[in-house]
């Protein structure tokens, strides 16, 4: 990579780190800005460059630094009850890559994006922390449905965001 391309990644890997500190506490699975700050980091600066900048968001988190939310860091965030979702970011990001490479127009590959974090996450959720299998609409409950608007929300601020940025990067 060239070194723009390593500056860009390191703008929104440190914006991904400052976003999953905006958190509003909620049962189970915290509310926070990652969202919007994966969404708009795939939209900017596409699916190799986006991956990059994730995975070294998620790298960064693993080593221990607390970039995750309410400043967590280290593997126990990965295994913990919202790692399903933080594992869900990396694949999403690789399905982003993968379907805008077939020629899918950003906001829907991000679209599908947040729909993998949301099933690897709930997923997680279900058979971890809660019973299995039969509490997977209990996990979706509490872990998806109540964040659906705002992510829509949250996706559609990227997708807007992203337009402007995309004329300055």
């Amino acid at each position: 990579m060239k070194v723009r391309s390593l500056t860009l990644c390191a703008m929104f890997t440190a914006l991904s780190c400052l976003c999953a500190w905006l958190t509003i506490p909620f049962p189970g699975v915290p509310f926070t800005m990652q969202t919007f700050a994966i969404a708009l980091t795939l939209m900017v600066l596409g699916g190799k460059r986006g991956c990059a900048a994730i995975f070294a968001y998620l790298l960064l988190g693993v080593c221990g630094l607390p970039v995750f939310s309410g400043f967590q860091g280290g593997v126990w965030a990965l295994v913990g009850p919202t790692g399903g979702f933080l594992m869900g970011f990396g694949l999403g990001a690789l399905g982003y890559w993968a379907l805008t490479a077939l020629g899918v127009k950003p906001v829907p590959a991000a679209a599908a994006c947040l729909a993998v974090s949301y099933l690897s996450g709930c997923l997680w959720y279900a058979f971890g922390y809660l019973s299995g299998a039969a509490s997977l609409g209990a996990a979706a409950l509490q872990c998806v449905v109540p964040f659906l608007i705002p992510d829509g929300i949250k996706l559609a601020l990227a997708a807007i965001v992203s337009k402007k940025l995309n004329k300055l990067v």
